[in-house]
């Protein structure tokens, strides 16, 4: 590190320190220029001179009241003004105590805003110029006259610059850090909406496949003994949603792997594709299970695939709950303008229990298809039906924000 950096380092963590230094500086430069008068016998030449006891003390009091320019900028200003009008008046030849006040003005130029810059800065210069000019005794036209003016002039343009540059420089640090924070709360953000994504996905599998393993080992446990050949067929199903709720739960926590993580074979999300291999497992759990569908040929982003299949997983999930043993249900996925409607309807009497979500203490069912249904920007509704049974009814649409965006694009050529 320099001398001057080592400085710098030094003075900024000591201001007052700083300030005091300033001031003996400044008393220095003013009593060396007091020795010498600019005017000699012929008012061109210049001569050494002694400063009498006024110049001296009014130079000493100018300069020591710098010492307290950070704390009292305007305090230090009229001290040092005053002074200075002083000297302007009395000083023959005159003493460049006006040093003071310039530095003084500097100082409150660089602490304050613009306008009272402007109007200290104007009040400064009035001030001074005219006792020098109108009080002094000198010409009003004497270049000393004059210098005042633009010295004033000089210290209030410095310290305006000197605070918009500080002004520019912290906003330039306070964008960094914002960027920063919003950098930091995005991937918090982000963590979280993965995090809830996934355990969405894991209660729909585990919610699904237990359910079905649940009536199934039922199934097994009541016919073991009259009929082992049903038995044997109950039990071929439970492995079989089991092997699957394995299969997906594997596919599932495989996105929790690290990137250092060695690769493993995942399946990719279940989609409508899937809607027969879903309806079938519970067909073979006892529930009776009608589709209709008029969406063939309609190609869904991945994310509105996956809601409207784990909706109507959820759905299905609650009939085989609460509906009941002779419960029916239908499933429909119709096309309907730029969007898909996924319904679910059952005639089940729910013998004092209600779907998963809908109640104080019960699940989380129809609050994560709600959250899948807002996260894709579609509209859930759900409730009992008229006569009994219960609705699930959501519109998801075909196309996602990013498609749309970038057909227009294409269309008009210009960015939406």
């Amino acid at each position: 590190m320099s001398t001057l950096a080592r400085a710098r380092c030094v003075f900024g963590a000591h201001p007052s320190a700083m300030d005091t230094v300033l001031a003996v500086v400044v008393l220095v430069c003013m009593v060396a220029g007091s020795f010498v008068d600019p005017h000699g016998p012929e008012s061109v030449s210049w001569e050494l001179r002694t400063p009498d006891a006024l110049s001296l003390a009014l130079m000493t009091a100018g300069a020591a009241a710098l010492a307290f320019r950070r704390r009292q900028p305007m305090a230090v200003l009229v001290v040092t003004g005053c002074v200075s009008v002083v000297e302007s008046i009395t000083g023959d030849p005159r003493a460049p105590v006006v040093m003071s006040a310039v530095i003084a003005l500097y100082t409150v130029a660089a602490s304050t805003d613009r306008p009272t810059t402007w109007r200290v800065g104007l009040l400064t210069m009035t001030v001074l110029t005219g006792a020098a000019m109108l009080a002094g005794p000198l010409p009003w036209y004497a270049q000393e006259n004059l210098a005042v003016f633009a010295w004033t002039g000089i210290g209030a343009t410095a310290g305006d610059a000197v605070r918009s540059r500080r002004a520019f420089v912290q906003a330039i640090r306070d964008r960094a850090e914002k960027a920063e924070r919003t950098r930091e709360e995005e991937a918090r953000r982000r963590v979280a909406e993965e995090r809830l994504r996934i355990a969405r996905d894991l209660h729909d599998v585990v919610a699904h496949h237990i359910a079905l393993v649940n009536v199934q080992a039922g199934v097994a446990s009541h016919v073991m003994d009259k009929r082992p050949d049903q038995a044997k067929e109950a039990l071929a199903h439970v492995r079989e949603a089991s092997r699957s709720a394995l299969d997906e739960l594997r596919a599932t926590v495989g996105l929790l792997r690290q990137s250092g993580d060695p690769e493993a074979p995942t399946e990719p999300a279940p989609g409508l594709a899937r809607l027969d291999e879903l309806v079938a497992t519970f067909h073979h759990a006892g529930l009776r299970v009608e589709v209709a569908r008029t969406d063939q040929g309609t190609e869904l982003p991945a994310a509105v695939d996956l809601a409207a299949y784990r909706i109507i997983q959820e759905a299905l999930t609650n009939v085989q709950k609460h509906a009941g043993r002779q419960a029916k249900a239908e499933v429909s996925v119709v096309r309907v303008g730029p969007d898909i409607e996924v319904t679910v309807l059952d005639d089940g009497t729910a013998d004092g229990e209600v779907p998963d979500g809908t109640t104080e203490g019960g699940g989380h069912g129809l609050l994560g298809m709600r959250e899948r249904v807002t996260a894709v920007r579609g509209t859930l509704t759900t409730g009992p039906r008229y006569g009994g049974g219960f609705r699930v009814h959501a519109i998801l649409p075909v196309k996602s924000r990013t498609d749309a965006a970038a057909q227009a694009t294409e269309a008009t050529g210009d960015p939406v």
